[in-house]
């Protein structure tokens, strides 16, 4: 199970910068195995195009190195927070992409003006609250975590599987660490469309609730009949 994650990791990491997600090393996703509790990661400031599924670092949830030689990505605290305060979530990924990280150095929430949007977030995609200097000063990267999850405190993260931290760039997640990818990419593009919808309409508002609910149920509720199903 560890070598199957360590390979679906290190090909998730090569597919955000296939995808025009990440630039150099701002970036990296992870994944875990809830059954031992293990957490698959990017190591730190690795070049992608070197890296190998060996080389992916594994640690447990208190970040202790359990295998693998290379240091894991600073930004492993945060992903770790996440999987303790998310039990649904089996991938984490962190990136720089152009227009979420605009949103994110603005401070400013992607509002939902339309339905392709919708068919993945249900809402807005939320900006966690500014990180004091005492929060930046010690432990820094585990409490960009404790912000993101006080985000979520009223939110289900499944239904909205994404975060901007404030002054900073995204975080996204999924079900797995390829669903965190394709997160990573839904959220990129529906911030750039909400960037262009405010260029085109500054006064534009959110989509109606009613139809928002309509797209996001239609993929991913109770009833949801978007796709083929399953057998």
């Amino acid at each position: 199970m560890l070598d199957r994650l360590k390979a679906d990791v290190l090909k998730a990491n090569l597919a955000l910068v296939r995808q025009g997600l990440v630039l150099v090393t701002w970036g990296n996703a992870s994944g875990i195995d809830r059954d031992s509790g293990h957490v698959v990661i990017k190591p730190s400031g690795v070049a992608y195009e070197v890296m190998t599924p060996e080389d992916m670092a594994v640690v447990d949830l208190d970040g202790k190195l359990v295998a693998g030689k290379l240091k894991p990505s600073v930004d492993t605290p945060t992903h770790l927070a996440l999987y303790r305060a998310f039990p649904e979530i089996g991938g984490v990924v962190h990136t720089h992409s152009h227009y979420a990280t605009c949103w994110a150095q603005a401070c400013r929430p992607i509002p939902c003006f339309g339905t392709t949007h919708a068919d993945h977030f249900n809402g807005e995609i939320p900006v966690t609250d500014a990180m004091t200097a005492e929060e930046v000063g010690e432990d820094y990267e585990a409490h960009i975590g404790d912000a993101i999850v006080r985000a979520f405190r009223d939110r289900d993260p499944m239904h909205c599987p994404g975060v901007l931290v404030a002054n900073h760039a995204p975080f996204v997640w999924g079900k797995d660490v390829a669903t965190a990818v394709e997160s990573a990419y839904v959220l990129e593009e529906v911030a750039r469309m909400a960037l262009h919808t405010l260029a085109l309409s500054p006064g534009q508002r959110p989509i109606a609730a009613y139809l928002l609910d309509k797209h996001f149920m239609r993929k991913h509720g109770a009833g949801a009949y978007y796709g083929q199903g399953s057998e």
